[in-house]
């Protein structure tokens, strides 16, 4: 039996998926709550939590997080309407094991849950042509990404890169170096092009690698 935990702000959508997963003979949904109800998680122990990426008090990573420091042997799935792909890097580093859109079909929702349940790490269908699900899907199976080549950084991109590798967010970056926001974006953006890279991932791997 793969029981499940949910985590979804919105009553409807959170009380149609527990109704949809208890109908199958192999899924029990043990926990149905919101974000603020989310410390019953340890109380009911799943296997699967289910867990929404827009969540009112825009807490997901550090649930994610939370979840796969404290209970080593749940399985996190975030769900959202339309990933970006920045959001899920955070998440892929976060320890997630699989992600969801909302608006897939039944049976690939249900596909993903029990491959998750059995150790796979799943991306949606809609993302595997991407790069940044091939960067996703070797960040989660083998750790870091191999070394890039050296490229010229101003000193400014430098500091960038070493406070994402540390997980800020483009704001805390922003607050930490006394910068705007949009200048923080248009140096992740210039790093980005240097390194003929799309995703914070390889950002990291590229600055650990180097000692950035």
């Amino acid at each position: 039996m793969i029981t499940v935990a949910i985590i979804e702000d919105n009553r409807l959508v959170r009380e149609g998926m527990t109704d949809k997963l208890n109908e199958l003979p192999d899924v029990k949904v043990v926990l149905a709550a919101t974000s603020f109800e989310a410390e019953m998680l340890k109380e009911t122990n799943p296997r699967v939590v289910l867990l929404d990426v827009g969540l009112q008090d825009k807490n997901s990573l550090r649930l994610a997080e939370t979840v796969k420091k404290e209970m080593a042997d749940a399985r996190v799935i975030v769900m959202d309407l339309l990933p970006v792909h920045e959001e899920i890097a955070e998440f892929v580093n976060a320890g997630v094991a699989g992600f969801i859109l909302k608006d897939a079909t039944f049976e690939d929702f249900i596909g993903t849950i029990r491959s998750v349940a059995e150790g796979a790490q799943v991306l949606p269908p809609r993302m595997t042509s991407t790069l940044f699900s091939q960067i996703a899907h070797i960040a989660v199976k083998r750790g870091r990404t191999a070394a890039l080549e050296e490229v010229r950084m101003t000193l400014r991109e430098r500091e960038v890169i070493a406070l994402i590798v540390v997980g800020l967010s483009n704001k805390e970056i922003a607050q930490r170096l006394n910068i705007a926001t949009d200048t923080v974006k248009s140096h992740v953006r210039n790093v980005m092009d240097k390194l003929a890279l799309h995703s914070r991932l390889k950002i990291a791997a590229y600055a650990h690698s180097h000692d950035a």
